[in-house]
């Protein structure tokens, strides 16, 4: 479901499966019939479960510090399907994306595709003809099968490893591992974030098969206090937009990468594009007081429960929560658990929402409710003095977006 591609799919009459279906065989071949956009741009590949967003962010407002124009293919969308391919920081109008689909109608790839290849075709379809200095390519699930792995980029980053999407891409960590680890290239260095140690030891085969360098947080570059920043480069950043020690993480990687991939970096203009990085619902504070938070699976909320002790020693928050059913629902809440005053769980408009009564039978906390997510009110005012973060689904937190805060 990615808002608003029905209204190019219709207007240029293309045809697309809107189900998931691993594999490269269709892109590839739907490539070849556009002129393999793909190759000759220099591409940064990103995988993992949890910190591709933040950690191309972070990239991006470093490479525009720089003097750099960037290009980003990421997912889901915030708004709608144009901010899923950016240009210079700004989601794709919708002038680009006709040319874009009209090229792409020309090729004659009706019926061969899911929704999220043909927005991958589109996405590459539009870089070739914006040439964008660097662009960072967001894997959609997994790596291995997934529809971005198509291109030799400059380096492969994997931010985080954790049980997701299990039906698609396995139910070990081993099994997860593998498919991340299906964007190392031949020869092309690899940077990794914190991992298990089992995941690590299958990344560190697979760079070895490749012939690929690799780096790993924590070991050969890391993040000192928050603040000093050790790998490729020292800097020294004393302040950054995005709170949270796994966002220290995410900047490490994001500084790392960007000099694996031969990138001549600066002190400053690296700072002060960490310091300024911000990205929507990664402990976004839309109201004073009020935060919303992506994390919709146990490792996110997990990092979530420790940005909250970081930022707000002692103190219990009040938790709006709406999920998918696809999701480890028990097992994320638990970890909120240690911060939780309370729980407010909502059902809202999506075909895979679970319902509040589901998420509530799910949590083993004893202040607990349930309402209705079109009541805003109860959303985003707080009850008293006590913080309130709203949590879970990036469905659920879109749809607050039309709310006047």
């Amino acid at each position: 479901m990615i808002p608003k591609l029905n209204e190019y799919k219709e207007r240029f009459n293309i045809q697309c499966a809107n189900e998931i279906k691993p594999g490269l065989a269709s892109i590839q071949e739907a490539l070849q019939k556009v002129g393999n956009p793909q190759r000759d741009l220099q591409f940064i590949h990103v995988a993992g479960t949890n910190g591709k967003g933040s950690t191309v962010a972070f990239m991006e407002s470093i490479l525009s510090e720089h003097g750099y124009t960037t290009g980003v293919f990421s997912s889901p969308a915030i708004q709608d399907v144009h901010d899923q391919i950016r240009i210079a920081g700004r989601p794709i109008a919708t002038e680009e994306m006709d040319c874009t689909f009209e090229k792409i109608r020309r090729a004659g790839i009706s019926g061969m595709l899911t929704d999220f290849e043909l927005l991958t075709v589109a996405a590459f379809v539009t870089f070739e003809r914006l040439r964008p200095d660097y662009i960072l390519l967001e894997c959609g699930m997994g790596g291995l099968l997934d529809s971005t792995n198509v291109v030799t980029p400059l380096v492969s980053v994997i931010t985080s490893i954790a049980k997701d999407h299990e039906a698609f891409l396995g139910t070990t960590i081993e099994a997860i591992t593998t498919q991340k680890a299906g964007i190392i290239k031949e020869g092309i260095p690899v940077v990794v974030g914190e991992v298990p140690e089992e995941a690590e030891q299958i990344i560190r085969l697979k760079a070895l098969e490749t012939k690929s360098e690799v780096v790993v947080y924590g070991e050969d570059f890391y993040m000192d206090e928050d603040k000093h920043f050790h790998g490729c480069l020292r800097v020294f950043i004393p302040k950054r937009e995005m709170k949270g020690p796994h966002q220290a993480i995410n900047a490490s990687l994001a500084i790392e990468a960007l000099g694996k991939a031969g990138i001549s970096l600066h002190e400053k203009q690296v700072a002060k594009g960490i310091a300024e990085t911000s990205l929507p619902f990664r402990f976004q504070e839309i109201k004073p007081g009020v935060f919303v938070d992506g994390a919709h699976n146990p490792a996110a909320a997990k990092r979530l429960t420790e940005t909250i002790e970081r930022q707000f020693p002692g103190e219990k928050v009040d938790f709006v929560v709406g999920m998918l059913k696809t999701k480890d629902i028990k097992a994320t809440l638990d970890e909120l658990i240690p911060v939780a005053a309370s729980f407010t769980f909502v059902t809202f408009q999506h075909p895979q929402a679970a319902s509040a009564e589901e998420l509530l039978e799910n949590c083993q906390y004893n202040r607990k409710k349930v309402t209705n997510a079109d009541d805003n009110t109860i959303i985003l005012v707080r009850e008293g003095s006590r913080k309130k973060i709203v949590v879970g689904s990036l469905y659920l937190l879109t749809s607050l977006l039309d709310y006047k805060y």
